[in-house]
């Protein structure tokens, strides 16, 4: 199998898909449900891309549609083969995040506000250990360096020359005021944000706490749009032991009109530089 293949990606498109043919029969995932004798849910989970799907549920499923054209059961059945594949990110364990950088390392921009923190993408070694490690105490230092080396291959989206992901981040000033790990590591993650914005498909821009209250208050989310058209957007949103992601097209209008306020409000890429480059030198001494 190609190594191209995002396994998340085909779930989604291939839920996609199944969606279409049950909606052509004007039958509700409910009837579906009572033919196949299974739950409304995992019908539910198989057409939003949730859940891995098996040859054999794509089967069932064109029986209840009564899809007669082989080629497209054939079709049908090869996304699911596909949909099984592992991503790179497999070969770490388990990812608690993982439909999330399926997503990612599928998607062609990624639009992100974080209020507390720096983002992932744009996080030194040293700093991602401190946070994933003061966040999530827990968690045995053996997961703390595999958590950390899945952040760092994530970053090979913006670093690498070949389609890069254009990012647009912006977070709050306390993400530059809480001190993660110690002086020295906050001046290396400052420096390194200053560098990386520089680059041509990066954007950083800051709230300043002067700021006052913006559309961000409300938490942190993320806007991931991909290169076919045929793929929605999706916003992400991450929680403690579940995440939630939106597709729905109010929703997605929503939170990017949501965006365009908090990129509107923040200061723009060049004062965002000087403003991380002041805030540095606190860190020198």
């Amino acid at each position: 199998m190609a190594s191209n293949v995002n396994p998340t990606v085909r779930r989604r498109r291939l839920g996609q898909e199944l969606r279409r043919l049950r909606e052509q029969k004007n039958m509700t995932a409910e009837q579906v449900a009572d033919r196949l004798l299974v739950s409304q849910s995992k019908i539910s989970r198989l057409e939003n891309g949730r859940r891995s799907i098996s040859q054999r549920d794509v089967r069932d499923l064109c029986g209840v549609y009564e899809v007669e054209d082989e080629r497209i059961v054939n079709s049908l059945m090869q996304m699911a083969r596909e949909s099984r594949q592992q991503g790179w990110w497999n070969a770490f364990g388990d990812v608690p995040y993982s439909v999330y950088i399926g997503l990612e390392t599928a998607a062609a921009s990624l639009r992100i506000y974080q209020s507390l923190v720096v983002p992932g993408l744009l996080q030194t070694r040293a700093y991602a250990e401190a946070v994933i490690a003061g966040s999530s105490p827990e968690v045995t230092e053996a997961d703390v360096d595999k958590r950390v080396n899945v952040r760092m291959r994530r970053q090979d989206r913006i670093r690498g020359t070949e389609q890069p992901l254009r990012l647009w981040a912006v977070f709050d000033e306390a993400a530059l005021q809480r001190v993660v790990g110690g002086p020295h590591i906050m001046r290396e993650q400052l420096e390194h944000l200053i560098e990386v914005s520089q680059l041509p498909h990066v954007t950083v821009q800051v709230l300043p706490f002067e700021t006052g209250a913006h559309p961000g208050v409300t938490g942190q989310y993320a806007i991931l749009e991909f290169p076919e058209e045929s793929d929605s957007s999706v916003i992400y949103l991450e929680g403690v032991t579940s995440d939630l992601y939106l597709e729905k097209s109010d929703d997605v209008h929503n939170y990017s009109l949501m965006y365009e306020h908090l990129r509107a409000q923040a200061l723009n890429p060049e004062q965002t530089r000087k403003f991380i480059a002041d805030t540095a030198k606190k860190y020198a001494r």
